[in-house]
């Protein structure tokens, strides 16, 4: 009976998977699988994403509160921007304890708890790795500044005055542009690459790197999930600071990234921390050419797992941008790894304004479909896919009325940097209202009440007044909202590998207004879509292309004529091809 019974279950098993064959996600044999390159990753920036003590600043206990909302997106892992304790000069990216927590986010238990909330739901957890810089009240650089001969005074690069002043090097968030500051202390030059509160530390130094190595290890044993190095190209240094290139500043990565040195330290850190744990690693920044990227993601040298390149992010400008560039930038990143490597996919970062009012349309009229429409773009290129907080709901840019509305440090002292050089001061508000990186970190907007949802108290920074339109409550449940298009779409990803593992091939190069291309794994072929303008467009489809299955669509049903399709404005279509 035991027998008949076996063969009963087993015949039942193969109806039901013949059953559900659409569903199924198809076999992959011929690539290199790994959970980091399949993964979804949805970065979240802490401060704005929920408060729960009223202070205004999200928290931990925020970000707890909403990890059935995360998991119910579809991802796979968070990478979550700085929560160590910082004295805040730039939003937790100038650490001042590597180990503790910033008393604004809560504590190392709450850490825990949701660490164990995020695991029990199948969600990882990378977290951003500071260590380019340190802040200037970490207990580091206090000892470092404190007299010449302190054992921490090597942490830091330091130039004594009585050799002269230390030749020019830039600074890309101070007001003056200088990256060399005065310490009367032991008269002395520190070096900072950004702002003033944030000393570069100094990797020559073996001790800083077993410091390092040792912190790593201190969140890996807690059951981190991965590392996003922040800043990382730029920690191997010249420390002879030879006079550079007149003018080198409008080029600096030439000079500032991927230094000699600096693969030695990534072979350091894998053999010491990379290779014990089963965690993803990526730099930010991918240096200054392809060979650089390559070399610091080759499986074979041992350093990283992933490029983050950000040729493609900078191009949208506040005066337009060409499709025809971005389209190329892409191709051209995704050839060079098409083989060997695995690259980042994204349009939006903490660092970035809000995709969908660069790349995309943020007029009521095309909002939502280009919105749709990009996170159509990020989730079906080959890559690791990384989403930002609200660009699941399509938020926006906000209005900044002067300068005196924004925190960000970086933003202020480039607008005030540009004025002192003489920009008009209208012009330039203009552009900090277009890429200013504070428009990309307003509150998350939950609902329609005072602050969003965010907080029962002033949030940190203004809540956009379109969250009475664009909000979590008002697309919960609604089949074709942005939010449920960003969960079909991560779902239809996961579904298909050949969205993730598949050659990617570009079609219609030259064309201004569509980005088209085919994914093919073994048998599996799939074209994506994309029109990126405001106008219906009418393409006539390659004679070799054969529509199958309609597998997503933003919009009503594609209409197809011998062959031609009419693209409706922002429209994002996946067909599976026979």
């Amino acid at each position: 009976m035991k027998k008949i019974a076996l063969i009963i279950f087993i015949a039942a098993l193969i109806i039901s998977c013949n059953n559900n064959k659409s569903t199924l996600p198809k076999e992959t044999t011929s690539v290199d699988k790994k959970w980091w390159k399949e993964a979804v990753i949805y970065q979240l920036y802490p401060r704005s994403f929920k408060d729960t003590d009223g202070d205004g600043v999200g928290d931990l206990k925020g970000i707890i509160e909403k990890l059935d909302y995360i998991k119910n997106l579809g991802v796979d892992v968070v990478w979550l921007n700085p929560i160590y304790s910082s004295p805040n000069d730039d939003n937790g990216y100038d650490i001042s304890d590597y180990r503790n927590i910033m008393q604004e986010f809560g504590t190392l238990a709450d850490f825990d708890t949701m660490l164990k909330g995020m695991h029990e739901r199948g969600i990882k957890l990378v977290m951003d790795l500071v260590v380019n810089h340190s802040s200037d009240e970490h207990e580091w650089f206090k000892q470092s500044k404190s007299s010449r001969d302190n054992p921490y005074r090597n942490y830091y690069h330091w130039w004594p005055a009585e050799k002269g002043k230390p030749n020019y090097r830039y600074s890309l968030f101070d007001v003056k542009g200088e990256a060399w500051k005065y310490d009367s202390i032991t008269n002395a030059y520190y070096l900072h690459y950004f702002s003033q509160k944030q000393p570069d530390l100094n990797w020559e130094n073996p001790k800083v790197r077993n410091e390092v190595y040792d912190i790593m290890r201190f969140w890996a044993d807690k059951g981190v999930d991965g590392f996003r190095l922040d800043a990382f190209q730029f920690v191997a240094k010249d420390t002879t600071f030879p006079k550079l290139p007149d003018g080198f500043e409008k080029d600096f990565m030439q000079y500032y990234a991927v230094q000699d040195g600096l693969h030695d330290y990534l072979k350091e850190m894998n053999e010491q921390v990379l290779s014990k744990y089963d965690v993803m690693s990526v730099a930010e920044g991918a240096g200054r050419n392809f060979k650089d990227a390559h070399d610091l993601v080759d499986e074979n040298r041992k350093e990283l797992n992933m490029a983050y390149a950000f040729d493609g992010v900078g191009i949208a400008q506040h005066d337009g941008y060409s499709l025809v560039h971005l389209k190329d930038v892409f191709s051209r990143w995704d050839s060079a790894f098409a083989k060997k490597g695995w690259l980042s996919v994204f349009l939006a970062n903490h660092d970035q304004a809000r995709m969908v009012s660069r790349f995309g349309n943020d007029s009521p009229q095309f909002r939502e479909a280009s919105s749709k429409l990009l996170n159509t773009f990020i989730l079906s290129m080959r890559g690791t896919p990384y989403c930002y907080y609200g660009d699941e709901l399509g938020m926006t840019n906000i209005e900044f009325n002067s300068i005196d509305e924004i925190p960000d440090n970086a933003t202020r002292n480039g607008y005030y940097k540009a004025v002192n050089e003489g920009a008009d001061p209208v012009e330039q508000m203009k552009i900090v209202n277009f890429s200013a990186r504070d428009n990309g970190r307003t509150p998350m907007q939950w609902d329609t009440s005072i602050n969003a949802g965010f907080t029962t108290n002033t949030p940190w920074l203004k809540v956009n007044p379109n969250h009475n339109e664009i909000n979590v409550t008002a697309q919960e449940n609604v089949s074709n909202s942005c939010l449920n298009y960003f969960r079909k779409m991560v779902q239809l990803r996961k579904d298909n590998p050949v969205l993730v593992y598949g050659d990617y091939q570009q079609l219609f190069p030259k064309h201004e207004q569509i980005y088209a291309y085919k994914r093919t794994l073994n048998d599996e072929k799939v074209l994506v879509l994309l029109n990126f303008s405001e106008k219906e467009i009418h393409l006539q489809l390659p004679k070799d292309i054969s529509l199958k299955n309609e597998l997503i669509n933003n919009l009503e049903p594609l209409t197809v004529t011998d062959n031609k399709v009419l693209l409706k404005p922002y429209q994002a279509v996946i067909y599976s091809l026979k």
